[in-house]
């Protein structure tokens, strides 16, 4: 006997339909077809065992299995449950005349417990797509496959309660997630906010502008400055995930298996903070058999943190210049080809120098002469260029830190940049992929980013003296449209401009020795 059942594998982020054959016929013989992984054909042993502590009768029969379409490779336990039920329908120990309206995907223990799996959104979303009535799921999955509407997703624990589901013996209620309800519920919610920082108001500054515009920002300065502790807030204050943001976002940490436990919707930006001493496979994704996906796209729609840059091997931080540019990353590789989102804002923070005291106000800098060039040399020009906002930082002072009160609350930054950010969503409504300030090409520049004659004086003047890069140039026009945005100012005004320029610290020759003050804060 013939039976068809369905399941689905992921490539990239998406899912693609199989089709598992199962043919029952005389005979002692385990075959599979198909370009099956070691993992799929191992599944016999632990399929026939879950059968029979399901109290069915394991059929020891000649069993041909075959998966199309047979050019996909085929990965991973998650074909058990599928395999199972197959191969009970094809015995006719199931009878179920709809089996072929449910998509079934499921890790199986020894003693036919189900196990978690990962993937399940986009295989959900891939279901409800090719129009099937029900997806049957483990039930640590179930949350998650049912944030897709329109679609009937079952959880089970156990093999035992899907052939009773099956068989129309013991129903299985569907589950369904308000995702509205839910993504409203949590998107507000963090753990950390902006009025427990003290003082440090150009740092605040430069966040807001940054979150305003999607621009990527360095922070430079000695250790216990608050770097790190301010980069941790700055999910507080980005706007707020819309619910296909969300969706995209959860379909990539689904299929890395990165979902929190208990969580089956990504509500907040994701905030990724890999140590240095990650490998470039790790940050960008792949592998060497089953493609996952890396940091920078576990940080899309959200942010990436890079601690100690420098410290990151260079070849690492190399990787991620084109990802920068185009928000995609594309892993190739002899077996596979597959695209990953990496639409994520890039935020580093650094040391001055290798001692970390480099025009620290009270400490001494121990470095040989040269040191702090070197030290920062070791951030290649190309990468730098790709950063918007540099900005340097130094300890906050006694008195800030013994003042009285709590600091503007995130909510109130939050606010402002979620008006910027209203403004640059009706401004590219008509512009396809583009969606915020850091993302403007050249046309969108020529078009948004004008600038008067003054503001073409100040900013000639600016590069001529910091003799910066033509990309250096778009940056900033990139930061002025923001800063002008945040004021609800149509035209980029000279003062954006300066505000602007006053953010490439570090093309400065003597970037070490002042702290330049923003026009906005003087």
């Amino acid at each position: 006997m013939l039976v068809k059942t369905f399941g689905a594998a992921v490539q990239g982020i998406d899912a693609l339909i199989i089709t598992i054959e199962v043919a029952i016929s005389r005979g002692f013989l385990f075959s599979i077809v198909g370009l099956p992984d070691a993992a799929v054909k191992e599944s016999y042993d632990r399929v026939m065992s879950a059968i029979g502590q399901s109290e069915m009768k394991p059929p020891h029969k000649q069993i041909l299995v075959n998966m199309s379409p047979a050019d996909v490779r085929k990965e991973g336990a998650a074909y058990d449950l599928p395999l199972a039920v197959g191969i009970l329908a094809a015995d006719g120990q199931i009878q179920c005349p709809n089996l072929g309206k449910y998509l079934i995907m499921g890790e199986l223990g020894l003693d036919g417990t189900l196990l978690p799996i990962k993937g399940a959104l986009p295989m959900a979303i891939k279901a409800r797509e090719a129009g099937f009535e029900g997806m049957i799921v483990p039930v640590a999955n179930v949350d998650e496959a049912a944030v897709v509407n329109r679609l009937k997703v079952y959880g089970a624990s156990n093999l035992s309660e899907v052939i009773g589901f099956l068989n129309g013996v013991s129903p299985i209620e569907p589950t369904e997630v308000d995702t509205r309800a839910e993504f409203a519920r949590a998107a507000d919610l963090f753990d950390f906010d902006f009025n427990e920082v003290k003082g440090q108001p150009l740092v605040k500054r430069a966040f807001e502008v940054a979150c305003a515009g999607g621009h990527n920002i360095l922070l430079i300065g000695p250790p216990g400055s608050g770097k790190s502790m301010m980069a941790k807030r700055l999910p507080s204050i980005l706007p707020p995930l819309t619910l296909s943001e969300a969706l995209e976002t959860t379909k990539i940490h689904s299929v890395a298996g990165k979902l929190p436990r208990g969580s089956h919707l990504m509500t907040a930006r994701p905030f990724r903070s890999p140590h240095h001493t990650i490998s470039s496979v790790a940050l960008v994704g792949g592998g060497s058999n089953h493609p996952l996906p890396g940091e920078i796209s576990l940080a899309h729609n959200g942010i990436l943190f890079l601690d100690e840059l420098p410290e990151f091997s260079r070849q690492v931080l190399e990787v991620m210049r084109q990802p920068l540019e185009d928000r995609v990353i594309n892993i190739s590789r002899a077996r596979y080809s597959v695209d990953y989102p990496a639409g994520f804002m890039l935020v580093a923070s650094m040391n001055p120098c290798p001692c970390g005291y480099y025009n620290h106000p009270t400490k001494i800098c121990s470095c040989p002469p040269g040191a702090v060039n070197r030290y920062l040399s070791k951030i290649s020009g190309p990468l730098m260029d790709r950063i918007d906002l540099q900005v340097e930082i130094l300890p906050v002072s006694f008195d800030d830190l013994q003042a009285e009160g709590d600091g503007e609350p995130s909510a109130e930054i939050r606010r402002r940049v979620i008006a910027a950010r209203q403004i640059q969503t009706e401004r590219y409504a008509s512009e396809p992929g583009i969606h915020c300030n850091a993302q403007m090409g050249p046309r969108q520049m020529a078009r948004y980013a004008k600038l008067s004659a003054d503001g073409s004086r100040i900013l000639r003047e600016a590069m001529n003296k910091l003799d910066l890069s033509a990309r250096a140039y778009d940056r900033i026009l990139r930061v002025a449209r923001t800063i002008a945005d945040l004021d609800g100012e149509p035209d980029i005004l000279p003062h954006h401009l300066r505000e602007a320029i006053g953010y490439r610290n570090l093309d400065r020759s003597s970037w070490g020795s002042t702290i330049p003050k923003s026009p906005i804060l003087q």
